[in-house]
């Protein structure tokens, strides 16, 4: 039994050689991503897989803090990593140091931050949507000269919907020259005062549609005034001209379709509304008829007297109440008019007016004299008022022999606030004497 090995063993063995490889501590692999978790720690552990494997795989916190892009399921990436083997499964993984973005990835990564900045800017907005005329009568047809693209629009339009002039603008759909041209020729269609215009090409790789994904492209669709249809690839390609169009359709047949309405339905149309119209008409004659019928047996339009006698009569009656009315309202105004002028006795006016007047100037005259009186005693008691001030003032005070004693800034009023030596200033009636104290003799010493 001692030459039979544990599990943790042999795994623990099989780790040393992986980890002892210097062919396996640093890979260079491609692949997919798929099953991509984020823990909550920060690591991240994913499958790399083909079209024929898969192989387990993580990357530490650290490590994955440095990458220059968000990888989510479905990214073609570029991993540098070690291989090893975990134990407590006994699975070999690889353990990612760097990743980045593959080529196309790269371009997905774009386009999709791209579609995130215009979103945000209002570029995509459904209220900026215009509708797309139903009966258009030019249609302008952007796409190359050549190709399944521009047969399949030409054709589905004759088919659909003969009257519509197609104007073709023969527009690089592909190439570095690719996205001016695709500019140039939106700006040229949106002059010519068409209805429409369709903006197509078949499908392809996202190498091949990205023109139709360039900033500049997509801001010269939304400034278009004429509605744009745009039938870029096939029914799983998806450009940011599709977003920005007023319409996207999977396929240029099914622009066309959207462009046009039907010639057949058409028909049926105009033969179902003919037909609607012409038993709306017979109905409508019908009901108007048999109204007609009703109206002229009605016994007054059989005798058109009738329908005028009675007005006359009314109008003439009428016409005797107003006048009586009229009347009546003149005779009652000349009666209140009498009655004010009774009333208003002009001599009477003027003798109350006299009364006033002379009642006004003998309250005037009572008014001054009060006023008068008042001023006089008021001008008095100001008099004995300055006259007792200047009795007490400072200065008549000096003028009777006394002095004022000040010690710094403040007045001397009693001997406790000087001694021998202290320097004073006495203030009399005709000027200032400098002094110093020599002895200091209170009241009650």
């Amino acid at each position: 039994m001692s030459d039979y090995l544990s599990v943790s063993a042999i795994t623990k063995y099989i780790k040393y050689k992986f980890d002892q490889d210097p062919h396996l501590q640093s890979v260079l692999i491609k692949g997919e991503l798929s099953n991509f978790k984020k823990h909550s720690s920060g690591h991240l552990y994913f499958n790399v897989k083909d079209k024929n494997s898969v192989i387990s795989a993580m990357m530490f916190k650290g490590n994955a803090s440095k990458m220059d892009f968000d990888p989510k399921e479905g990214d073609e990436v570029l991993l540098e990593a070690r291989v090893s083997v975990y134990e407590r499964r006994g699975n070999y993984q690889i353990y990612v140091n760097k990743m980045h973005i593959d080529g196309v990835g790269n371009l997905y990564q774009k386009l999709e931050q791209l579609k995130k900045k215009l979103t945000k800017e209002g570029f995509f907005d459904q209220s900026q949507k215009q509708l797309i005329p139903k009966f258009p009568k030019k249609i302008a047809v952007l796409t190359a000269g050549t190709g399944a693209a521009i047969r399949d629009i030409h054709t589905t339009i004759n088919s659909r919907y003969p009257l519509a002039e197609q104007i073709q603008i023969n527009t690089l759909v592909q190439g570095a020259q690719a996205k001016n041209d695709i500019i140039d020729k939106i700006q040229q269609a949106d002059e010519l005062d068409v209805d429409t215009i369709i903006i197509g090409r078949g499908g392809g790789s996202i190498e091949d549609l990205w023109n139709f994904n360039e900033e500049d492209v997509v801001k010269a669709i939304y400034n278009c005034v004429t509605p744009v249809i745009s039938a870029v690839g096939h029914e799983t390609d998806y450009t940011l001209s599709d977003f920005v169009a007023d319409v996207r359709a999977a396929t240029p047949t099914q622009a066309a379709v959207i462009a046009t309405p039907d010639q057949h339905e058409l028909r049926q149309y105009l033969k179902q509304t003919n037909l609607s119209l012409t038993r709306f008409i017979r109905q409508h004659l019908h009901q108007q008829r048999k109204h007609l019928e009703h109206v002229s047996s009605y016994y007054k339009f059989k005798t058109p007297t009738l329908l005028y006698d009675q007005q006359i009569q009314k109008r003439d009656d009428l016409e005797k109440q107003l006048k009586l009315a009229i009347n009546q309202n003149i005779n009652n105004e000349q009666q209140r008019l009498e009655l004010l002028k009774n009333q208003f006795n002009l001599k009477k006016f003027k003798a109350s007016i006299n009364r006033e007047q002379l009642t006004t100037k003998q309250r005037y005259n009572e008014l001054n004299k009060v006023m008068h009186n008042y001023f006089i005693n008021q001008k008095n008691d100001l008099a004995r008022k300055l006259e007792g001030l200047n009795n007490l003032s400072p200065t008549n005070t000096m003028l009777r022999g006394y002095t004022i004693v000040n010690k710094g800034d403040d007045v001397i009023t009693s001997t406790n606030d000087l001694s021998e030596n202290d320097n004073i200033v006495l203030t009399m009636k005709d000027g200032v004497v400098d002094a110093q104290v020599k002895k200091v003799r209170c009241n009650d010493e």
